[in-house]
């Protein structure tokens, strides 16, 4: 007889198979493993996430319990998990994601592109569903189109918290809110914050903060802070599927393989006993991932997520990613080569960066500008992006103040949710 697999133990576990039914494998890879299924007492499909790494596991029910009921965030059923077993997350059942989105409009032809509605609805779903992330301290560190999954009735919704952090005020003690494998995880009040900071709603131009404040908050967090970690053994997975097993679908594409080992998700090691609570620099997909981190920050906040949203947003626009290095120096010297030299001038404090001595490049007379990389796209959409691809982490505009940024209520307006295009399925 054949040994088991790796996902053995999900067809095996009683609590499990009496209230699902698993229907196919649908995606693979040494960091999860994602069946189809369906709950046996209404039918309901589901997608049932089995994750071999412990603390990967952590960091997706700590940030999915938290950011539960919000619209833009994949909603988690239920989960499994006890001791000597692979966590088995209940999430719900999104066929396709944008980047299958941006794909299939790509192809549809010349001049045949998304409209400007279209664009806004998308942008506002993205920044809806980071804005609740970052509301409750959560960085999540892999914003790419793949970890946007898109509902058949077109809600988009975040997915993938694998890499996720929960930023938390220095003294507070997270084994007070862990517990062993064999209990769920007790989510994090946001009263813990009542006397930091009070964000805005969406919905209440009063209640908003100012920009200063915002950072000012957060840079204090940073300063005296240390991530919610609840494994002192942390893992280095290489896993370029990840995104797929996320969005609960594969692809076979010969050219979506060449794509993403080129954009290869990591994370480098991160102790998780470190007092001092530094987060990694090796996080997030290098096509996606912050000039600080290709620098080896490892002082930085929810600001990441900014740059990262800003390189999706212009992706909807031109139909293909901003910045496609093939190495992290490549990287760097593709942002260098449209926004200019790195120095002072334009990010202070860029020279105390952990690899900046270390990297040199010529320097650049004529930068291509974000104007030469949106050649047919509008000003305002120019203006937009440039409001998160910017050097200084502290300019980027926060996604409570792109909420209300009135490029979204001006004509063409954001098209309805049930007027987008949706794909059946990410390989079609």
């Amino acid at each position: 007889m054949d040994p088991p697999t790796k996902s053995w133990s999900i067809h095996t576990r009683p609590e499990i198979t009496t209230k699902y039914e698993i229907l196919e494998l649908i995606g693979s890879g040494s960091y999860a493993d994602v069946y189809r299924g369906r709950r046996t007492s209404d039918g309901i499909t589901v997608a049932l996430k089995e994750i071999h790494d412990h603390q990967s596991a952590s960091r997706e029910i700590d940030a999915l319990r938290i950011l539960r009921g919000s619209e833009n965030v994949v909603f988690m059923h239920e989960f499994f998990w006890r001791e000597d077993e692979d966590a088995v997350l209940v999430l719900e059942f999104l066929r396709t994601d944008l980047a299958a989105v941006i794909k299939e409009v790509s192809g549809a032809g010349e001049g045949e592109g998304f409209s400007v509605g279209e664009v806004k609805r998308w942008m506002k779903m993205i920044v809806s569903g980071v804005h609740c992330c970052h509301v409750n301290r959560i960085v999540h560190r892999d914003l790419k189109p793949q970890n946007f999954l898109v509902s058949d009735d077109g809600v988009l919704k975040l997915a993938d918290f694998g890499q996720a952090r929960i930023l938390m005020e220095s003294g507070f003690d997270a084994s007070n809110h862990a517990s062993s494998s064999q209990h769920p995880h007790d989510a994090i009040s946001l009263s813990h914050y009542s006397n930091q900071i009070e964000f805005g709603n969406q919905e209440d131009d009063e209640e908003k903060i100012s920009h200063d404040e915002y950072f000012r908050v957060l840079d204090e967090l940073k300063i005296q802070s240390h991530t919610y970690d609840t494994d002192d053994k942390d893992t280095n997975t290489h896993d370029g599927n990840t995104s797929c097993l996320a969005t609960c679908t594969t692809t076979d594409d010969d050219e979506d393989d060449y794509l993403w080992k080129n954009s290869l998700p990591y994370e480098g090691d991160e102790e998780g006993g470190n007092e001092l609570g530094f987060l990694t620099s090796c996080v997030g997909t290098r096509w996606y991932r912050a000039p600080e981190l290709l620098f080896g920050s490892t002082n930085y906040g929810l600001e990441v997520d900014l740059w990262s949203l800003g390189c999706v947003f212009a992706e909807l626009f031109t139909l293909k990613p901003l910045f496609q290095g093939t190495t992290d120096i490549d990287q760097i010297s593709r942002i260098i080569s449209v926004l200019g030299d790195i120095n002072e001038d334009v990010w202070h404090g860029c020279s105390k960066l952990p690899d900046y001595a270390a990297i040199s490049f010529n320097k650049v007379e004529n930068p291509i500008g974000l104007e030469g990389c949106m050649v047919n796209q509008l000003d305002d959409e120019v203006s937009f992006v440039r409001r998160l691809v910017c050097y200084d982490p502290a300019r980027r505009a926060t996604a409570m103040e792109l909420l209300h940024e009135k490029y979204f209520c001006e004509e063409p307006l954001p098209v309805p949710v049930s007027q987008l295009r949706i794909p059946v399925t990410k390989n079609e």
